[in-house]
């Protein structure tokens, strides 16, 4: 029996190294020849990526795989341009990659009994790292951490760009509709992320849809019966065979989810959750990036205390004007911030907390409906629990995703779905308790419908991951071709 290892390398962001560590596990899990390797980067910027891995240090590993921290690149500072962030990141890492390859390298020539090195499995923002495997003569495969709708965009927004001479730029703030293939409606060109409306930005963003014409594959966080149209567009014979391996979500209480908060928070939360009826709790979470200033921390705290729904609101505190942060961080002291005496009157009903065990939250049974930015991990968590959203969208491609549940695919209601939040954690739009509260009331008190067909859909998408769905399928031919073609 011949092994074989695959290198995997995330973007050193929360929600891709998660998906990208779920990944390895699903090999391993597969197949007895392989053995994974996670490579996680280390820009100095950001410590969330430290307090996953130490979440991770704590929980079990599969045999046959290993998460490796790389050396930090001291050169990436608070200073550094967002848009030289990624390429400053790569071309720091590559000898740290290097070095690592050509350790599996030598210890296989040394032992009979070592797995061989068969390729790698780049997140798709770090494809610049394709140099290393070309390098090395070995294969490359890329990891699409949004949806296959979205992957469609790009490639369609690099041909515009590329074949037809558009330029992107003046998509900004405009009426222009474009006809995207992985999409059936119209897409209003204005709800594309803000990195495509600058020429620096957009320069960086469209590199990756070009690299991916050279990968053997794209792995894809989305199943078939999720995004049928949208997948079977990316079969076109020009893009890279397209593997479907979702929904990729973090497990209930895996290690992951252990927060800085620990254990007492945790149990606080899962108890109140414990004491309120079955899908009777609206949930407000918005990413590891999500927050807002005080005006529309007021507006929400109007909505909630106005509609009179249970809630458990995760509150973040954005960063101080004008300086560029990467995470919120809990706030010292809620009173601050909500409208005055908001924590008594609402106390019956509803509790605001920090950071948020978000995979348990979703998976308890008294939350009936999530506000959410339309992150594309925390639309599959929803799904995947069978919980509704509401969509608001802050940043990167969630206005896009927004536009998928709430158009497409007709999984969500929309609260806003043209917010931007800037770099700064300001919005440029506030949105109205009224508007806030109308969407709230639509799902909790009219969405019979869209709650059964988030219910289907959750059904679904256990299943696909099971013996005989199109998700197992399609990892089962992943794992063929990485063993039948190692170089």
């Amino acid at each position: 029996m011949k092994k074989v290892e695959v290198v995997l390398i995330p973007i050193p962001a929360m929600g891709h190294i998660v998906a990208v560590v779920e990944i390895a596990k699903l090999l391993v899990q597969r197949d007895d020849r392989l053995y994974t390797t996670v490579l996680v980067m280390h820009p100095t910027v950001d410590p969330s990526t430290t307090t996953y891995n130490e979440s991770l240090a704590a929980s079990t590993l599969p045999d046959r795989m290993r998460v490796i921290n790389l050396p930090r690149v001291e050169s990436i500072t608070s200073d550094t341009k967002p848009t030289n962030w990624l390429s400053s990141l790569v071309e720091g890492q590559k000898p740290h990659v290097k070095e690592y390859v050509s350790k599996i390298r030598t210890q296989s020539e040394l032992s009979l009994d070592a797995p061989r090195l068969a390729g790698f499995i780049f997140d798709s923002f770090v494809t610049g790292l394709k140099e290393v495997a070309n390098e090395f003569g070995l294969p490359w495969y890329a990891f699409s951490a949004s949806g296959a709708a979205f992957l469609g965009c790009l490639l369609h927004l690099q041909a515009l760009h590329d074949e037809q001479g558009a330029d992107l730029t003046e998509f900004k703030n405009s009426d222009v509709e474009l006809s995207i293939p992985s999409l059936v409606n119209p897409f209003p060109a204005k709800l594309l992320p803000s990195v495509l409306f600058e020429k620096d930005s957009l320069t960086t963003v469209l590199e990756q849809p070009r690299a991916l014409a050279e990968a053997r594959g794209i792995l894809v966080n989305t199943f078939l019966e999720f995004e049928s149209h949208a997948v079977n567009s990316l079969s076109n014979g020009r893009t890279p065979p397209i593997y479907p391996v979702g929904p990729i979500v973090r497990h209930k209480r895996d290690g992951h989810d252990a927060g800085s908060e620990g254990s007492n928070n945790y149990r606080n939360i899962i108890e109140w959750l414990d004491d309120q009826p079955p899908s009777s709790v609206l949930f407000l979470c918005f990413g590891s990036g999500g927050s807002f200033r005080e005006n529309q921390v007021k507006e929400i705290a109007c909505a909630l205390e106005k509609c009179g729904h249970r809630f458990l609101w995760s509150l973040r505190k954005p960063p101080p004007r004008g300086k560029r942060e990467y995470s919120p961080s809990d706030h010292a002291n809620f009173q601050e911030i909500l409208p005055k005496e908001f924590l008594n009157r609402t106390a019956k009903i509803g509790k605001v907390i920090g950071w948020a065990p978000q995979v348990d939250i979703l998976a308890h049974p008294a939350v009936g409906m999530f506000a959410s930015h339309c992150g594309w991990n925390s639309i599959l968590e929803s799904i995947r629990f069978g919980v509704p959203i509401v969509a608001w969208p802050l940043y990167a491609e969630q206005q896009f995703n927004a536009f998928q549940m709430v158009i497409e695919l007709g999984l969500a209601v929309e609260i806003k779905m043209d917010c931007r939040k800037n770099s700064h954690g300001d919005n440029d739009i506030n949105v109205s308790a009224e508007g806030i509260m109308k969407a709230i009331k639509h799902v909790m008190e009219q969405g019979k419908e869209i709650r059964k067909k988030v219910k289907e859909m959750s059904r679904i998408s256990e299943k696909t991951l099971m013996a005989g769905g199109c998700s197992y399928s399609s990892l089962g031919r992943l794992v063929d071709d990485i063993i039948d073609n190692q170089p």
